[in-house]
C-alpha cells in the first residue's frame, strides 16, 4: 500500500498557494455612476418610528403591483416582486421567420421572450439615536427575463429615475398619512 502523505502534502501546498491569488484591483472599485445610483434609490424621511415606515413601504409596493415575497421588519427589509409578460411581437414574429427559414434545412429551435419579474430590494435605517429624525429608504429595482424555455435571458438593474420618482412620491405622501392618522 503507497504511502498517502505525498498527495495530501500535494493538495495541501496547491490549496495553500490557490489561497494567495488576490482579488483584481478593479473587481472593488466602484463605477463613476454608482454615487449618482446611491442618490437617486435612497431618501430621508422625518418619521420617529422605522414600523411606521416600512408599513407604509410594502403598502405602496403593493399599490404598484408587487407581492411581497420577503419581508424582515426587525432588519427593515423587503423584497417584492411583479410578474409582468415580455412577449414583443415583431421578436415573436422575427422567431418564426427564422423558424420556417431554418425548417428547410433541418431544423431551429423557437425562442422568444417571455416573461419578465422586476423585482424590488428595500432596506430601512431607522433615525440615530438622540440624533436627527429622519429614517432612510433605500429601494433597488431589478429585471430578470425568461424566454419561452423559462431559461434566464436577461437580468439588470433599472436605473430609470421615472420609477424611483414614481415610488418615493406615493411614499411621501403614504407616510405623511401614516405619520398623521390617528
Amino acid at each position: 500500500m503507497k504511502n498517502p502523505r505525498p498527495r495530501l502534502l500535494m493538495v495541501g501546498v496547491l490549496l495553500l498557494l490557490t489561497g494567495c491569488a488576490g482579488i483584481p484591483a478593479d473587481a472593488l472599485k466602484l463605477g463613476p455612476d454608482s454615487m449618482a445610483d446611491r442618490e437617486m434609490q435612497t431618501r430621508a424621511f422625518q418619521t420617529r418610528r422605522e414600523s411606521e415606515l416600512l408599513a407604509a413601504c410594502a403598502g405602496v409596493l403593493q399599490d404598484l403591483g408587487f407581492t411581497i415575497d420577503e419581508s424582515e421588519t426587525k432588519l427593515g427589509v423587503i423584497v417584492a416582486s411583479k410578474d409582468l409578460s415580455a412577449i414583443n411581437a415583431t421578436e415573436v414574429a422575427a422567431q418564426v421567420l427564422k423558424v420556417a427559414a431554418l425548417a428547410l434545412f433541418g431544423g431551429a429551435d423557437f425562442n422568444y421572450r417571455k416573461r419578465q419579474v422586476i423585482r424590488a430590494s428595500l432596506v430601512t435605517r431607522p433615525p440615530a439615536p438622540g440624533g436627527a429624525r429622519d429614517a432612510t429608504v433605500r429601494v433597488t429595482f431589478q429585471q430578470r427575463v425568461y424566454d419561452n424555455h423559462q431559461r434566464l435571458v436577461l437580468m439588470t438593474q433599472i436605473n430609470d429615475p421615472r420609477r424611483y420618482d414614481e415610488f418615493y412620491a406615493r411614499l411621501a405622501k403614504s407616510v405623511f398619512l401614516e405619520t398623521h392618522s390617528p
